[in-house]
């Protein structure tokens, strides 16, 4: 078998997982208990706390809070920050984002706002700074585009809010960044998402950073557990696999950014151009390739590689269920339908192989030859 849907999920990372594992087996009490082994595991976690946000901002003046997944960090920052007036995001968001400011519109909390994206997946910043005005409370771009592989420059961005509206709180989702592309929080970034099985961690965890001046807003009310601002007990099992997971991604981050980049374009290379455009730019995240095979249909093409041993995936795998047929997306960087009905996402991981990059080329073209001469 060939995994290439890690912008979907990751394996997780086998040594992360057995060196967390004393967190199930010893360790196992709960960090809220007033008993001595409670207190220490509430600090192991801050430390955690510290190591996680210390890779990408300054622990002085950023914090960190755990949630169960990015998409609950995401919705802990819409409907923690966003009030009257307007609140401004890109179309080409994670439906983690896209959701919450629809019911933003839907409670009377917020009139929601959509930068158009430009041909590659990134935001329009230019209409997105038009959209804000004095009357915006909350503004969320995504750093990495999660179909695309599209890299938002969210520190400048983020800038340029600031100096047209300094009360407007800023908010990027980091899921498919953090780990992944080198990057350092400016101070006018808020808040920034992210989640622990994207590069290693098991699913289940997740966590939002915040600007310590930034006043809190809990989503999720009930025992007062992360200082008050997410009740419900600490996977503290999953927590410290993210920990580790994720000192093995930033120890490895530049090595491996240079080795998928060029394992992408040899994979791209590889494909048959007349079948398959690349939506990718060569300036995206390397972790993620996505092209449309012309004449074919994307959703049957993945069960035909799935039937040759490619796991691939067409789009985001968060909105697999969806009853749209082609990829938001795709469609808001200008292609037609046409082009959305044949888009497939291949992303990466440390784990994968030129070898098996090569071989999913192979995959590819023979299924969408198939497809074309009515083979399926």
């Amino acid at each position: 078998m060939i995994y290439l849907d890690n912008a979907a999920t990751t394996k997780p990372d086998g040594e992360a997982v057995e060196k967390a594992g004393v967190y199930l087996n010893e360790k196992y009490f709960n960090p809220s208990a007033s008993y001595k082994e409670g207190f220490a595991l509430q600090r192991e976690l801050k430390e955690t706390r510290e190591k996680l946000v210390a890779y990408i901002a300054d622990k002085e003046a950023y914090d960190l809070t755990f949630t169960s997944c990015g998409t609950e960090a995401d919705d802990t920052a819409v409907f923690g920050y966003a009030r009257r007036g307007n609140a401004v995001t890109s179309a080409g968001e994670h439906s983690a984002i896209l959701s919450p400011f629809a019911e933003l519109k839907n409670r009377g909390i917020a009139e929601p706002r959509y930068a158009p994206l430009k041909k590659d997946g990134s935001v329009d910043e230019e209409k997105l700074l038009a959209l804000v005005d004095e009357k915006t409370s909350f503004v969320s771009v995504m750093h990495v585009n999660n179909e695309t592989g599209a890299i938002n420059d969210v520190n400048e961005i983020s800038k340029r809010v600031k100096a047209k509206n300094p009360r407007a709180v800023f908010h990027s989702d980091g899921v498919q960044a953090y780990g992944k592309i080198p990057f350092r929080i400016s101070p006018f970034i808020d808040l920034y998402s992210v989640s622990a099985h994207k590069i290693g961690g098991i699913k289940g965890v997740g966590a939002l950073i915040r600007k310590k001046t930034l006043a809190f807003h809990p989503y999720i009310l009930g025992g007062g557990q992360e200082s008050g601002r997410r009740s419900g007990t600490e996977n503290v099992f999953g927590i410290k696999t993210f920990e580790y997971a994720a000192e093995k991604k930033f120890a490895s981050l530049k090595a491996e950014y240079g080795r998928l980049t060029d394992l992408r374009e040899k994979l791209y290379a590889a494909l048959d151009l007349e079948i398959f455009l690349r939506l990718s730019s060569e300036n995206s995240s390397p972790y993620i390739l996505s092209v449309a095979a012309r004449g074919c249909r994307g959703e049957i093409l993945l069960h035909m590689a799935d039937d040759k041993g490619l796991l691939i995936g067409t789009g985001s795998a968060c909105s697999s269920n969806s009853k749209n047929r082609y990829s938001r997306v795709v469609l808001a960087c200008g292609y037609d339908e046409k082009t959305a009905d044949g888009v497939l996402r291949l992303s990466f991981s440390p784990s994968t192989t030129e070898e098996e990059a090569i071989k999913a080329a192979r995959i590819l073209n023979e299924a969408a030859a198939d497809f074309r001469n009515g083979k399926v």
